[in-house]
């Protein structure tokens, strides 16, 4: 016999989690498949977790979830060449009992998660490849075939959250390929070092933390960023740029890493660390425009696989967590409604998202990727100008400040041209606002 689940989730990432427990939560009968030896063997993130999304599938996470510090200070760099001119904020407010953001090592965090989906009733089984998903004479999706040997199971509905490749998708073509300029390489590395060396160099206290995202000179020109987070013991490091910058250049992702840490302004508050990781993972930045078809007769597709990322803002792990929530929602109350998993009554899905802050930013912010991405001065000539004319302006000679004006304008006009300026800055402005 053939058994027979409420709901099959493919993938133990953010997303899938959100969705396997809701669902078992809620007395479903619920089978979650991962590919990876452990929850967390395959996923990779730079390493923050927005608590707002988690606190609203389990209040008390708190009591005991593994997360690293708290964090208390945002800053924003652009960096030149041995330079870099930032912004920062920070907010004794943070230290508060609820923390709004936490540093995360995501192998500690995603058996934690498999603890927690275990504790309410839902079965988690790993090293297991979903190879197919079956579909009836109709078309509707029915079950999945997996590596296993009698691995066909069925399901009234799967949920999709196998990331941003979306194998299962494309092979059952329920999608179609993600154009490389739509994509992201990251590369990453977490770095022992010893937790008074982290709180000396960023200014923190034992649990508190600081994120620093990185624009400028390290991309080569790239679209992409760079990032350096405080775990307790350890510090991430990472750069990522879009794949078809990568597939067109000529530095690869793990030369540009190293470049970032031995950058003037980096290489000291790594310094003594000791490199305990080494991952690569692909991230969605396509935006809007980008997300694909997201349910069907028996289906729906969450996370990285349905393209959420919120690049503008650097957000991924709350919009994974709230997706894998309101399809498992959506399932819910079907059920309870005692209707079927037809794509007509799965638009309930689309309408939650569509209802929510994931649809509504990554639609206010739809037009900025395309910009970007075709745009390589915001990567390039930008950054070199800005650091260049903060280097001139903070320099104190004979030279008067008039003079310096005009041949910092001198400088960008040259650059780009007026015209130039004036429409990159036209189009940015309508992107985000």
């Amino acid at each position: 016999m053939v058994e027979k689940f409420d709901a099959i989730v493919i993938g133990a990432g953010p997303s899938g989690n959100a969705a396997t427990y809701t669902l078992a939560k809620q007395g479903l009968k619920v089978l979650q498949l991962e590919r990876g030896e452990y929850p967390g063997a395959k996923n990779v993130q730079g390493g923050i977790m927005y608590a707002h999304e988690l606190e609203r599938i389990i209040p008390d996470f708190r009591d005991d979830c593994p997360t690293e510090r708290h964090i208390i200070e945002q800053r924003v760099w652009l960096l030149g060449d041995d330079s870099y001119l930032g912004t920062n904020y920070r907010s004794e407010s943070f230290n508060s009992d609820k923390p709004n953001r936490y540093t995360i090592i995501r192998a500690n965090i995603d058996k934690w998660w498999g603890e927690q989906i275990r504790k309410v009733g839902g079965l988690q089984i790993c090293e297991t490849t979903v190879t197919e998903l079956i579909r009836d004479a109709s078309g509707k999706v029915i079950g999945v075939r997996t590596d296993r040997e009698g691995g066909e199971i069925h399901a009234d509905v799967v949920i999709l959250a196998d990331g941003v490749n979306a194998l299962l998708a494309k092979r059952a073509g329920l999608q179609t390929e993600a154009a490389p300029e739509n994509v992201a390489l990251a590369v990453k590395e977490i770095l022992f070092i010893d937790p008074e060396l982290i709180q000396q160099r960023f200014g923190v206290k034992e649990d508190e933390g600081v994120v620093i995202e990185i624009m400028g000179k390290v991309t080569k020109g790239m679209v992409g960023t760079a990032f350096l987070y405080t775990n307790k013991e350890s510090l991430t490091i990472g750069i990522g740029c879009l794949i078809s910058d990568f597939k067109n250049g000529d530095c690869p992702p793990y030369r540009m890493l190293e470049d970032l840490k031995n950058h003037p302004v980096i290489k000291p508050l790594i310094e003594g660390a000791e490199m305990k990781e080494y991952a690569a993972h692909m991230i969605p930045e396509g935006g809007y425009k980008a997300v694909p078809q997201l349910y069907g007769d028996g289906w729906m597709v969450v996370g990285d696989a349905a393209h959420f990322n919120n690049a503008a803002h650097r957000e991924g792990s709350n919009l994974a967590m709230a997706s894998g929530r309101m399809a498992a929602e959506t399932v819910i109350e079907l059920k309870a409604a005692g209707k079927g998993y037809s794509a007509s009554n799965l638009a309930a899905y689309k309408k939650k998202l569509d209802d929510s802050f994931i649809m509504k930013d990554l639609k206010k912010y739809r037009d900025l990727p395309g910009i970007m991405h075709g745009n390589k001065q915001f990567f390039g000539a930008y950054p070199d100008e800005i650091t260049a004319a903060a280097h001139s302006w903070f320099t104190v000679d004979s030279v008067d400040k008039k003079s310096k004006e005009k041949q910092i304008m001198k400088s960008f006009i040259k650059r780009r041209s007026v015209m130039g300026l004036v429409g990159d800055a036209i189009k940015l402005v309508r992107a985000v606002r």
